[in-house]
């Protein structure tokens, strides 16, 4: 009887070596290699897409015709956005969220969406019994006969369930559970979840269904599993939010139909999901009144503009390197600011902590925010608040100068819808266009006019 051959794979990066190591030499992590049984070659298997790219021939990309991928939508227009305006056929998307986070609940909403426009949906779920999920739909008050619940994990008998059933639309829930016989790992090893989702690629390529993969994520907040494993597919995913607050934002990291820069933003009730239609209300509801350090800024998320307060807290500092925290910015933007306020206007921000705080839990990385970052450290330290109906945008250069910034027509429109009344902003960005009615713009050129302008005793 032949020797079985071994290898061993990192559970990580997907890094495999002959010998057991206890650091992984790729991805540098501790005690992630495990050790896996080598599945037999299949003869006259010459590829997984075999099917698909065996009667294709190149052309010239002149002759190809030019046309839109067909999407189909759901009644949330959130999550028709992230997506880029619908649900493209074949199409296979991963999700991915912490724990609890509102995954299932998410997909099993959109199934239900999609069942009751008559187009059959196949539920799979490798987590919870068909009893469990039926709990949940009761719940979300679910009652439609084109959804079809599977508590299954093996992969041979859902493709089967796929061809019996015949499908417009499948989800997995999740990719870790399910496994494929050939392959002797565990389910949610490297090897499962690489094999288990290139044959669910295949199924969605060949037959236009397009299907959704729920995936575990690390500690980190990385989906688990190789890296392979975002590549392979068309849309990334993922939902985001505190555990403990109603708010969850769905946001896109990969999209090959659409944007990746979209956002949408849905309120957990006990009935389910409901999407937010105006999430610049949300952010700015329980705004303090005349406090120091509290600014808000019209930030571009994908094709809308949302409102959000930024807050700064400047104190003296009891330790000898001064503390810099920030939630929801790049945290190398703080100190960054801090000395052009330093150097250009003359704040002696150098031994003073400073903790930054974006309210509602978005996460902000444009360089429009930089103006509001800066006004609110100044209006902590000088204990001088802003104006409540003033809005920043703006970009900072390290000179000091404020820089234009991208559809500055759109943010003062938000603005102006909201109620605010003065919009301090670039200067370079004024020319060419119409103010709405009933706010101010004022165009400053560098920090220390926006400071003259922004702040009042």
């Amino acid at each position: 009887m032949a020797k079985r051959k071994t290898k061993f794979v990192c559970q990580e990066c997907g890094y495999e070596s002959a010998k057991w190591m206890g650091k992984c030499p790729a991805c540098h992590q501790w005690n992630t290699m495990v050790e896996e049984i080598e599945a037999a070659a299949v003869k006259g298997r010459t590829g997984y897409m075999s099917g698909i790219t065996s009667s294709q021939k190149p052309e010239k990309i002149t002759s190809i015709e030019s046309k839109k991928e067909p999407r189909v939508t759901t009644k949330m227009r959130e999550f028709n956005r992230v997506l880029g305006g619908g649900v493209v056929l074949g199409s296979l998307v991963l999700i991915g969220g912490d724990p609890g986070i509102g995954k299932s609940t998410l997909l099993l909403q959109i199934s239900a969406q999609l069942a009751e426009k008559d187009l059959p949906v196949l539920y799979v779920s490798g987590e919870e019994s068909t009893r469990q999920t039926k709990l949940r739909a009761d719940r979300l008050d679910i009652k439609t006969d084109k959804l079809y619940v599977l508590s299954e994990t093996n992969l041979m008998d859902i493709s089967r369930q796929i061809e019996e059933i015949n499908p417009s639309f499948v989800v997995v829930d999740s990719i870790q559970t399910v496994f494929k016989e050939e392959i002797t790992s565990a389910p949610g090893s490297v090897s499962q979840v690489r094999e288990c989702t290139m044959e669910l690629m295949k199924i969605a390529k060949t037959k236009g269904i397009p299907i959704f993969i729920v995936g575990h994520v690390t500690k980190e907040g990385s989906i688990a599993g190789p890296r392979l494993l975002e590549h392979m597919v068309d849309a990334v995913l993922y939902f985001e939010g505190e555990r403990h607050h109603t708010y969850r934002i769905l946001r896109g990291v990969k999209n090959r139909f659409g944007s990746t820069n979209e956002m949408g933003i849905f309120e957990m009730k006990e009935e389910g999901l409901r999407e937010v239609m105006n999430p610049s209300e949300i952010f700015l509801e329980e705004r303090s009144q005349g406090a120091a350090g509290s600014t808000v800024v019209a930030s571009m998320e994908g094709t809308r503009p949302v409102l959000v307060e930024i807050q700064a807290l400047i104190s003296p500092t009891s330790f000898g390197n001064p503390r810099r925290t920030a939630t929801g910015v790049d945290h190398n933007r703080v100190p960054l600011l801090m000395a052009v306020l330093e150097k250009r206007v003359g704040l002696m921000l150098q031994n003073q902590d400073a903790y930054i705080k974006v309210a509602g839990g978005v996460k902000l990385d444009e360089p429009a925010i930089d103006l509001a970052l800066a006004i609110s450290i100044a209006s902590s330290f000088r204990d001088q608040p802003t104006k409540p109906d003033d809005i920043f945008i703006g970009e900072v250069g390290l000179t000091g100068e404020i820089r234009r910034v991208s559809r500055i027509e759109q943010r003062v429109q938000e603005s102006a819808k909201l109620g605010f009344k003065r919009v301090i902003c670039p200067k370079n960005n004024l020319d060419g266009w119409n103010y709405p009615a009933g706010i101010e713009v004022i165009g400053v050129s560098n920090v220390q006019e926006a400071l003259e302008v922004g702040l009042h005793q």
